[in-house]
C-alpha cells in the first residue's frame, strides 16, 4: 500500500476533481481524502471499495497490487475492440 496515496492522487487530478468533490462523492470528510493523499491514513475497506468505483480501477490497482489500469471497452463493437487493442499493441512496441 505504499503507492496509495500517489495513484490516489494521480486519479484524482486526471479526472479533474478536487479533494471536496471525491470527498463528497464517498461521504467524508475533505480532510480525509487529503490525509489519504497524504499517506497519514489508509482507507477502510468501504471507503476503498468507493474510490475504485469512482476512479474505475480495482482495488489491487489502488493499493498497488496491480499495476495495470483497466479500460472499459463495454458499448464497443467487436471490430472497435479489436482496433483498440491494435492501437495499444502498436504503442507499446514503440515505447
Amino acid at each position: 500500500m505504499v503507492d496509495f496515496n500517489i495513484r490516489l492522487r494521480k486519479l484524482r487530478e486526471n479526472e479533474n476533481l478536487t479533494q471536496q468533490q471525491v470527498a463528497e462523492r464517498i461521504n467524508v470528510s475533505k480532510s480525509l481524502i487529503s490525509a489519504y493523499e497524504l499517506g497519514t491514513r489508509l482507507p477502510s475497506y468501504n471507503n476503498l471499495i468507493k474510490l475504485s468505483n469512482i476512479f474505475k480501477v480495482s482495488t489491487d490497482y489502488l493499493l498497488g497490487i496491480e499495476a495495470r489500469e483497466k479500460l472499459d471497452l463495454s458499448g464497443l463493437t467487436n471490430a472497435q475492440k479489436i482496433s483498440v487493442y491494435e492501437l495499444v499493441k502498436s504503442m507499446k512496441r514503440i515505447i
